[in-house]
Formats: C-alpha cells, structure tokens, sequence
C-alpha cells in the first residue's frame, strides 16, 4: 500500500455483541507493523494476566477508567492479578482518559472495567494480522449466547500467542446483558 489511510469516527470494521464492541481501524491488509482497533471495554470486564511472546501491545484511554497491570509479579497467583506486586513494589494502578501503556514481549499484563460504565481505548498489537484474527474469533464466542466459554477462550489464546496467567472474566453489571 502506498497511499495514506484516512479512518474517520465510526469507520472501520466493527464487530458488536451484546456488551463488547471491537473496531478494527489499521489492519495488517494497511500495515507492516500494527494492528489498530478501537475497543469498549463493558464494565464488569477482567481480559485476565497473560503474555505474548512475541506481541507487543499499546492501549490508549480514550473515555472512562480501566484498571492496568503491566510488571513480573513477586508471585504469581492463578486467580487474580489484582493483589500482584513487582519486586520493586509496583501495583496495578487505575488510569483514565490520556493514559498510555505500552507492553514488551515477555510482560505479564491484564487490564479490567471495574466501574459501572463502558470504557473506550485504542489499543494496538505488533505484529499485525494475528489479533485481528484472535478478535474475530474471540467475538463469536462472547456473541454466542451462552456466556463466556473459558475452555474455549483458553484454547482460542494458546493459538494465538496470548498464555492465560489468570482467567478472563466478565461478570456483566446488575440489569445488563451477558454474563460468565
């Protein structure tokens, strides 16, 4: 490709589900280097501590507040990431719109919505297309009706690069859809 892309507000390829809405902005199709997505995080939602190997990552808070790991823990613990320190004393911390992150390969990270209102970020994956991919398919399980299939989101991950630390949750807010 050798023109430039030009994605106005709304564009792009969108998958929606009852609760979660991914939008696919650069693709591998436009780069060498990154996947871009816009993505509403609902509340109630724990993406689970994992790692890439290969992968890096960047999330930017558009709107709202999500809560972000982003270090080697003392201990891992397979149930939650929350309670996590590094050896340097460092804990998930809460970050609001303008918050950048940016994760190396090798990095336990997880991100979660622990208000009661939708959060939105653009996130970016290197390299492109694997997570477009991995969404794709990641939104067809969230959309099947029958709640969050751990086995199958585990599965779906392992093919992917992305090595569940600890599981990913949704337990959706009183009075919305959805659910684990």
């Amino acid at each position: 490709m050798t023109e430039a892309l030009i994605v106005p507000p709304g564009a792009g390829r969108r998958f929606v589900t009852r609760a979660h809405e991914v939008t696919f902005k650069v693709t591998g199709e436009h780069s060498r280097a990154a996947s871009t997505f816009e993505v509403v995080v609902p509340p109630g939602f724990d993406v689970g501590a994992h790692v890439h190997r290969r992968g890096e990552e960047l999330f930017y808070v558009l709107e709202g507040e999500l809560d972000f790991l982003a270090f080697e823990p003392r201990r891992r613990t397979a149930e939650g990431w929350r309670d996590w320190r590094s050896a340097a004393g460092d804990r998930p911390v809460r970050a609001g719109a303008g918050s950048c992150l940016f994760v190396p390969p090798g990095c336990p990270h997880a991100f979660a919505n622990r208000t009661d209102r939708p959060a939105r970020m653009l996130f970016q994956q290197s390299p492109p297309p694997d997570h477009e991919r991995y969404f794709e398919q990641l939104m067809e399980i969230f959309d099947s009706g029958r709640g969050v299939d751990s086995g199958a989101v585990a599965r779906l991950r392992e093919r992917y690069d992305v090595h569940q630390l600890t599981p990913l949750r949704y337990e959706a807010a009183a009075g919305s859809e959805g659910g684990a």
